[in-house]
């Protein structure tokens, strides 16, 4: 504790705080317009992923392993979506752009814990699905609550440990140049590129560690899925195989966009990086925690059913209005 203490006494004498400067004077004339679509997404964010840990709440039909997971991803966009929004609205509506230097690497750390915890869970769900398509018999003995919440808590200890270790490196640099970080929040790229120190190995393990982990755990979604796929195939009925099919499809497009946008923002080298990734970066930090209960919302049966009766509950006085009126 002591090391990182020092750690951070020497950087911050030198840098107190930094600038966030992805968003140029050249869209000043939109700010509001801005300020507004992001808020809407952000409280579509918020209010879809609670609604959805309702609903797997209330309801007991959804206590599921594929609903208890279901409910760690929403509870988990929330967070994910609180780390950069918020900070991306105060500069939109004051222009306030300044980040204090431990503000940033908290921002950075915990962006990073569960940007990772979200790629560990989203495997996590396929082999679930993995499970209960291809070993029907055994899923209730293999998912049992016993086995799911140790595999839940596996994911978010992933996110912590990736996300420390992270961090811990990059708290040996020292910043004593500029303090303009060209993004919209605290990531470790444009850290990087702001410091003084030999950065070598800083950007191996930034290359290198999503090169481990991203394909590993989207090895283990695609081996599950493989299973799967080769599983509805034999199926006789095509009734069957598209209902069979059609539970997963959300979370193969859910895994798609993750994966998608990740590579693009992460997968490059560091000498490409630019002010212009910054804004790559937003649809992957802000808009595809919106989408993720949108996409499980509008594809899951189960889910609208749930809401529909919560949502649209009847009139108690009509009720009693008809019951009084079959009497007489």
């Amino acid at each position: 504790m002591n090391i990182i203490e020092s750690f951070l006494d020497d950087n911050q004498s030198l840098v107190g705080e930094f600038v966030l400067s992805s968003l140029s004077s050249a869209i000043s004339d939109v700010q509001i317009l801005l300020f507004l679509s992001f808020m809407i997404v952000y409280v579509i964010t918020v209010l879809g992923n609670a609604l959805i840990l309702l609903v797997v709440q209330l309801d007991a039909r959804l206590h599921t392993p594929m609903y208890l997971f279901l409910g760690h991803l929403s509870f988990l966009d929330i967070c994910y979506s609180s780390v950069t929004v918020p900070k991306l609205l105060n500069i939109l509506s004051s222009d306030n752009r300044r980040i204090s230097f431990y503000g940033c690497f908290s921002q950075m750390y915990f962006f990073h814990v569960l940007g990772s915890s979200e790629m560990f869970l989203l495997a996590v769900m396929a082999y679930a699905r993995f499970v209960a398509i291809c070993n029907p018999l055994r899923y209730t003995e293999l998912m049992r609550r016993s086995i799911c919440i140790p595999l839940a808590g596996c994911a978010w200890f992933g996110g912590f440990a990736h996300s420390t270790f992270h961090t811990c490196f990059l708290l040996r640099l020292s910043f004593c140049g500029s303090n303009q970080l060209y993004n919209f929040f605290s990531d470790a790229t444009p850290l990087i590129k702001l410091s003084c120190s030999d950065t070598t190995v800083d950007e191996i393990l930034l290359i290198v560690t999503p090169v481990i982990l991203g394909p590993s755990c989207f090895t283990l979604v695609l081996v599950s899925y493989n299973r799967i796929v080769r599983s509805i195939l034999r199926i006789n009925s095509r009734e069957g195989r598209q209902k069979t099919f059609s539970t997963c499809a959300s979370h193969l497009l859910v895994v798609s966009i993750f994966y998608g946008t990740g590579i693009i923002v992460y997968v490059q080298p560091m000498s490409v990086y630019t002010s212009a990734n910054s804004f790559i970066t937003v649809f992957y930090a802000v808009i595809t925690p919106m989408l993720n209960p949108l996409i499980y919302t509008l594809r899951n049966k189960e889910v609208k059913g749930v809401l529909q009766k919560l949502l649209i509950r009847p009139n108690p006085l009509h009720v009693k209005n008809s019951r009084m009126s079959s009497i007489f």
